[in-house]
Protein backbone atom coordinates (compact mmCIF):
# COMPACT_ATOMS: atom_id res chain seq x y z
CA UNK A 1 0.00 0.00 0.00
CA UNK A 2 2.83 2.36 0.76
CA UNK A 3 4.08 2.17 -2.82
CA UNK A 4 0.58 2.82 -4.13
CA UNK A 5 0.26 5.89 -1.94
CA UNK A 6 3.12 7.46 -3.88
CA UNK A 7 1.92 6.37 -7.32
CA UNK A 8 -0.40 9.04 -8.71
CA UNK A 9 -1.69 6.69 -11.40
CA UNK A 10 -2.70 4.02 -8.88
CA UNK A 11 -4.33 6.68 -6.74
CA UNK A 12 -6.28 7.95 -9.73
CA UNK A 13 -7.45 4.55 -10.94
CA UNK A 14 -8.34 3.57 -7.37
CA UNK A 15 -10.50 6.68 -7.18
CA UNK A 16 -12.31 5.68 -10.38
CA UNK A 17 -12.79 2.16 -9.03
CA UNK A 18 -14.24 3.51 -5.80
CA UNK A 19 -16.48 5.97 -7.64
CA UNK A 20 -18.05 3.33 -9.90
CA UNK A 21 -18.06 0.18 -7.78
CA UNK A 22 -19.27 1.76 -4.54
CA UNK A 23 -22.43 2.94 -6.33
CA UNK A 24 -23.15 -0.38 -8.06
CA UNK A 25 -22.02 -3.17 -5.74
CA UNK A 26 -21.85 -3.91 -2.01
CA UNK A 27 -18.39 -3.20 -0.63
CA UNK A 28 -18.04 -6.82 0.49
CA UNK A 29 -18.07 -7.94 -3.15
CA UNK A 30 -15.34 -5.73 -4.56
CA UNK A 31 -13.15 -4.29 -1.78
CA UNK A 32 -11.37 -7.64 -1.06
CA UNK A 33 -10.40 -7.97 -4.72
CA UNK A 34 -6.87 -7.12 -5.92
CA UNK A 35 -6.52 -3.73 -7.56
CA UNK A 36 -6.25 -5.25 -11.06
CA UNK A 37 -9.56 -7.14 -10.67
CA UNK A 38 -11.24 -4.06 -9.24
CA UNK A 39 -10.14 -2.13 -12.32
CA UNK A 40 -11.40 -4.86 -14.66
CA UNK A 41 -14.75 -4.97 -12.82
CA UNK A 42 -15.06 -1.20 -13.05
CA UNK A 43 -14.27 -1.21 -16.77
CA UNK A 44 -16.70 -4.06 -17.38
CA UNK A 45 -19.59 -2.43 -15.53
CA UNK A 46 -18.86 1.03 -16.98
CA UNK A 47 -18.72 -0.39 -20.52
CA UNK A 48 -22.07 -2.12 -20.02
CA UNK A 49 -23.65 1.05 -18.67
CA UNK A 50 -22.35 3.08 -21.60
CA UNK A 51 -23.52 0.44 -24.08
CA UNK A 52 -27.05 0.10 -22.74
CA UNK A 53 -27.71 3.74 -21.85
CA UNK A 54 -26.42 5.13 -25.15
CA UNK A 55 -28.07 2.34 -27.14
CA UNK A 56 -31.50 2.65 -25.53
CA UNK A 57 -31.54 6.44 -25.63
CA UNK A 58 -30.44 6.60 -29.25
CA UNK A 59 -32.89 3.90 -30.34
CA UNK A 60 -35.71 5.70 -28.53
CA UNK A 61 -34.81 8.95 -30.24
CA UNK A 62 -34.46 7.71 -33.83
CA UNK A 63 -37.06 4.93 -33.80
CA UNK A 64 -39.80 6.65 -31.77
CA UNK A 65 -39.29 10.37 -31.25
CA UNK A 66 -38.09 10.88 -34.84
CA UNK A 67 -39.97 8.00 -36.45
CA UNK A 68 -39.97 8.27 -40.27
CA UNK A 69 -37.63 11.27 -40.06
CA UNK A 70 -34.34 9.38 -40.02
CA UNK A 71 -35.44 5.77 -40.47
CA UNK A 72 -38.70 4.62 -42.13
CA UNK A 73 -40.92 2.53 -39.88
CA UNK A 74 -40.64 -0.51 -42.12
CA UNK A 75 -36.82 -0.35 -41.92
CA UNK A 76 -36.51 -0.35 -38.12
CA UNK A 77 -34.73 -3.48 -36.85
CA UNK A 78 -37.02 -5.86 -34.96
CA UNK A 79 -36.68 -6.39 -31.23
CA UNK A 80 -35.45 -9.90 -31.96
CA UNK A 81 -32.66 -8.48 -34.11
CA UNK A 82 -31.59 -5.97 -31.47
CA UNK A 83 -31.68 -8.65 -28.77
CA UNK A 84 -29.31 -10.65 -30.99
CA UNK A 85 -26.99 -7.64 -31.19
CA UNK A 86 -27.04 -7.35 -27.40
CA UNK A 87 -26.41 -11.08 -26.96
CA UNK A 88 -23.30 -11.01 -29.17
CA UNK A 89 -22.03 -7.85 -27.46
CA UNK A 90 -22.54 -9.31 -23.98
CA UNK A 91 -20.44 -12.35 -24.84
CA UNK A 92 -17.62 -10.09 -25.97
CA UNK A 93 -17.82 -7.44 -23.23
CA UNK A 94 -15.93 -9.30 -20.43
CA UNK A 95 -12.99 -9.91 -22.75
CA UNK A 96 -12.98 -6.48 -24.37
CA UNK A 97 -12.90 -4.95 -20.87
CA UNK A 98 -9.53 -6.63 -20.33
CA UNK A 99 -7.72 -4.37 -22.80
CA UNK A 100 -8.32 -1.05 -20.96
CA UNK A 101 -7.57 -2.88 -17.70
CA UNK A 102 -4.21 -4.13 -18.96
CA UNK A 103 -3.57 -0.67 -20.40
CA UNK A 104 -4.12 0.97 -17.01
CA UNK A 105 -1.80 -1.62 -15.44
CA UNK A 106 0.94 -0.59 -17.88
CA UNK A 107 0.28 3.09 -17.17
CA UNK A 108 0.47 2.49 -13.40
CA UNK A 109 3.84 0.77 -13.82
CA UNK A 110 5.29 3.62 -15.86
CA UNK A 111 5.62 1.70 -19.09
CA UNK A 112 3.82 4.31 -21.21
CA UNK A 113 4.28 8.03 -21.83
CA UNK A 114 1.13 8.92 -19.89
CA UNK A 115 1.36 11.70 -17.32
CA UNK A 116 -0.86 12.19 -14.28
CA UNK A 117 -1.15 15.96 -13.92
CA UNK A 118 -1.30 19.03 -16.13
CA UNK A 119 0.14 21.32 -13.47
CA UNK A 120 2.81 23.59 -14.94
CA UNK A 121 2.28 21.88 -18.32
CA UNK A 122 2.42 23.60 -21.65
CA UNK A 123 -1.22 23.63 -22.77
CA UNK A 124 -0.30 24.02 -26.41
CA UNK A 125 1.71 20.81 -26.24
CA UNK A 126 -1.09 19.13 -24.32
CA UNK A 127 -3.59 19.72 -27.13
CA UNK A 128 -0.97 18.99 -29.78
CA UNK A 129 -0.32 15.58 -28.22
CA UNK A 130 -4.06 14.84 -28.13
CA UNK A 131 -4.24 15.69 -31.84
CA UNK A 132 -1.26 13.39 -32.55
CA UNK A 133 -2.84 10.66 -30.44
CA UNK A 134 -6.07 10.87 -32.47
CA UNK A 135 -4.09 10.88 -35.73
CA UNK A 136 -2.27 7.71 -34.69
CA UNK A 137 -5.56 6.08 -33.72
CA UNK A 138 -7.03 7.08 -37.08
CA UNK A 139 -4.03 5.61 -38.91
CA UNK A 140 -3.99 2.40 -36.87
CA UNK A 141 -7.72 1.71 -37.00
CA UNK A 142 -7.79 2.15 -40.77
CA UNK A 143 -5.06 -0.39 -41.50
CA UNK A 144 -6.19 -2.88 -38.85
CA UNK A 145 -9.78 -2.69 -40.08
CA UNK A 146 -8.67 -3.09 -43.69
CA UNK A 147 -6.49 -6.08 -42.81
CA UNK A 148 -9.44 -7.71 -41.05
CA UNK A 149 -11.18 -7.62 -44.42
CA UNK A 150 -8.25 -8.40 -46.71
CA UNK A 151 -6.95 -11.35 -44.70
CA UNK A 152 -9.38 -14.21 -45.40
CA UNK A 153 -8.50 -16.07 -42.19
CA UNK A 154 -9.02 -13.01 -39.97
CA UNK A 155 -12.23 -12.11 -41.74
CA UNK A 156 -13.73 -15.59 -41.56
CA UNK A 157 -12.85 -16.26 -37.93
CA UNK A 158 -13.10 -12.77 -36.45
CA UNK A 159 -14.61 -9.90 -38.41
CA UNK A 160 -17.39 -11.83 -40.15
CA UNK A 161 -19.23 -11.95 -36.81
CA UNK A 162 -19.84 -8.22 -37.11
CA UNK A 163 -20.55 -8.16 -40.83
CA UNK A 164 -23.60 -10.37 -40.73
CA UNK A 165 -25.28 -7.01 -40.03
CA UNK A 166 -25.28 -5.46 -43.50
CA UNK A 167 -28.79 -4.16 -44.18
CA UNK A 168 -30.86 -1.42 -42.62
CA UNK A 169 -33.15 -3.84 -40.79
CA UNK A 170 -30.14 -5.64 -39.29
CA UNK A 171 -28.11 -2.61 -38.10
CA UNK A 172 -28.89 -0.66 -34.93
CA UNK A 173 -26.94 1.31 -32.31
CA UNK A 174 -26.71 -1.98 -30.39
CA UNK A 175 -24.84 -3.64 -33.26
CA UNK A 176 -21.82 -1.39 -32.76
CA UNK A 177 -20.32 -3.75 -30.17
CA UNK A 178 -21.59 -6.97 -31.73
CA UNK A 179 -18.05 -8.21 -32.37
CA UNK A 180 -16.02 -11.33 -31.85
CA UNK A 181 -14.15 -10.53 -28.58
CA UNK A 182 -10.72 -10.68 -30.20
CA UNK A 183 -11.90 -8.50 -33.10
CA UNK A 184 -12.92 -5.74 -30.70
CA UNK A 185 -9.61 -5.97 -28.87
CA UNK A 186 -7.55 -5.85 -32.07
CA UNK A 187 -9.40 -2.80 -33.39
CA UNK A 188 -8.85 -1.02 -30.07
CA UNK A 189 -5.08 -1.63 -30.05
CA UNK A 190 -4.21 1.75 -31.67
CA UNK A 191 -5.50 3.47 -28.51
CA UNK A 192 -2.97 1.47 -26.49
CA UNK A 193 -0.04 1.67 -28.90
CA UNK A 194 -0.41 5.46 -29.08
CA UNK A 195 0.32 5.71 -25.34
CA UNK A 196 3.84 4.43 -26.02
CA UNK A 197 4.44 7.03 -28.73
CA UNK A 198 2.70 10.23 -27.58
CA UNK A 199 2.60 11.74 -24.08
CA UNK A 200 -1.02 12.14 -23.00
CA UNK A 201 -2.85 12.81 -19.77
CA UNK A 202 -4.41 9.62 -18.38
CA UNK A 203 -7.77 11.30 -17.85
CA UNK A 204 -7.73 12.55 -21.45
CA UNK A 205 -7.11 8.99 -22.63
CA UNK A 206 -10.04 7.69 -20.58
CA UNK A 207 -12.34 10.45 -21.83
CA UNK A 208 -11.40 9.62 -25.42
CA UNK A 209 -12.24 5.96 -24.76
CA UNK A 210 -15.64 7.06 -23.42
CA UNK A 211 -16.25 9.11 -26.57
CA UNK A 212 -15.16 6.08 -28.60
CA UNK A 213 -18.01 4.11 -27.04
CA UNK A 214 -20.54 6.77 -27.99
CA UNK A 215 -19.11 7.01 -31.49
CA UNK A 216 -19.40 3.26 -32.03
CA UNK A 217 -23.13 3.39 -31.29
CA UNK A 218 -23.60 6.50 -33.41
CA UNK A 219 -22.05 5.17 -36.62
CA UNK A 220 -24.45 2.22 -36.60
CA UNK A 221 -27.65 4.30 -36.47
CA UNK A 222 -27.99 4.56 -40.28
CA UNK A 223 -28.24 8.37 -40.17
CA UNK A 224 -26.05 10.29 -42.59
CA UNK A 225 -25.14 13.58 -40.93
CA UNK A 226 -23.06 14.75 -43.92
CA UNK A 227 -20.59 16.74 -41.83
CA UNK A 228 -17.32 16.86 -43.77
CA UNK A 229 -14.82 15.29 -43.07
CA UNK A 230 -16.53 13.10 -40.47
CA UNK A 231 -16.76 9.36 -41.16
CA UNK A 232 -20.33 9.19 -39.92
CA UNK A 233 -23.02 6.53 -40.08
CA UNK A 234 -23.70 7.16 -43.76
CA UNK A 235 -20.15 6.24 -44.70
CA UNK A 236 -20.07 3.32 -42.28
CA UNK A 237 -23.33 1.97 -43.68
CA UNK A 238 -21.70 1.90 -47.11
CA UNK A 239 -18.89 -0.12 -45.53
CA UNK A 240 -21.38 -2.67 -44.19
CA UNK A 241 -22.97 -2.97 -47.65
CA UNK A 242 -19.87 -3.10 -49.89
CA UNK A 243 -17.27 -4.61 -47.49
CA UNK A 244 -14.45 -2.80 -49.33
CA UNK A 245 -14.93 0.91 -48.68
CA UNK A 246 -14.76 3.35 -45.78
CA UNK A 247 -12.51 1.54 -43.31
CA UNK A 248 -11.77 4.78 -41.49
CA UNK A 249 -12.55 5.77 -37.94
CA UNK A 250 -13.48 9.37 -37.19
CA UNK A 251 -12.67 10.96 -40.54
CA UNK A 252 -12.60 10.16 -44.24
CA UNK A 253 -8.94 11.17 -44.67
CA UNK A 254 -7.35 7.70 -44.63
CA UNK A 255 -9.85 6.31 -47.13
CA UNK A 256 -9.40 9.37 -49.31
CA UNK A 257 -5.61 8.99 -49.30
CA UNK A 258 -5.66 5.25 -50.06
CA UNK A 259 -8.51 5.18 -52.57
CA UNK A 260 -11.12 3.29 -50.54
CA UNK A 261 -13.55 6.17 -49.98
CA UNK A 262 -17.13 5.85 -51.23
CA UNK A 263 -19.68 8.62 -50.65
CA UNK A 264 -22.95 7.55 -49.02
CA UNK A 265 -25.44 9.82 -50.79
CA UNK A 266 -26.65 7.35 -53.44
CA UNK A 267 -26.58 4.53 -50.90
CA UNK A 268 -28.66 6.56 -48.48
CA UNK A 269 -31.39 7.12 -51.07
CA UNK A 270 -31.51 3.37 -51.75
CA UNK A 271 -31.83 2.59 -48.05
CA UNK A 272 -35.07 4.54 -47.74
CA UNK A 273 -36.54 2.61 -50.66
CA UNK A 274 -35.92 -0.76 -49.01
CA UNK A 275 -38.96 -2.64 -47.78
Amino acid sequence: MAAADHNPFVNETSFYNQMVLSHLLPASLWEPLPHFLQTWLRNYLAANMLYFISGFLWCFYIYYVKLNVYVPKESIPTRKTMIKHISVAMKAMPWQSLLPTVTEYMVEHGWTLCYSTVDHFNWFLCFLYIALYLALVEFGVYFIHKELHDNKFLYKHLHATHHIYNKQKTISPFSGYAFHPLDGIIQSLPHVISLFIVPIHLRSHLILLFLEGLWTANIHDYIHGDIWPVMGAGYHTVHHKTYKHNYGHYTIYMDWMFGSLKAPLAEEEDNFKEK
